[in-house]
């Protein structure tokens, strides 16, 4: 099973991961990232709901791909849990990434400006 897939949903494009984004697996998060980026979508969501620890160098990749993307794409990050929207809040990633606890809700919101 790949770790980090594409797909789009209502125009919004969603890069979902699975299981650790740690130093040994961020750097292939960022590479798909980094590919969406490229075509400037007017949305990009990353899906962190099936990610089981998400470790300081997967944060980075998210920080960097808000500050890749401020102002040409809507952006934003969907974890619920423990392991993935604890550590966001606590490092206080929340106050430059927009965090949702489900992916319906993400797309909505991407999908209202």
């Amino acid at each position: 099973m790949q770790q980090f897939t594409e797909h789009q949903l209502d125009g919004v494009v969603i890069v979902s991961a699975v299981g650790a984004v740690d130093m040994l697996t961020a750097p292939k998060l960022q590479e798909a990232i980094d590919a969406v980026v490229e075509r400037k979508p007017a949305g990009l969501i990353v899906d962190l709901t099936d990610v089981d620890f998400l470790g300081s160098a997967g944060m980075q990749v998210l920080v960097l791909t808000q500050k890749r993307v401020d102002g040409q794409s809507r952006f934003a990050v969907v974890a619920d849990g423990p392991a993935t929207s604890r550590p966001l809040k606590v490092t206080g990633l929340t106050d430059y990434v927009d965090l949702f606890s489900t992916l319906d809700a993400a797309v909505a919101d991407l999908r209202d400006d």
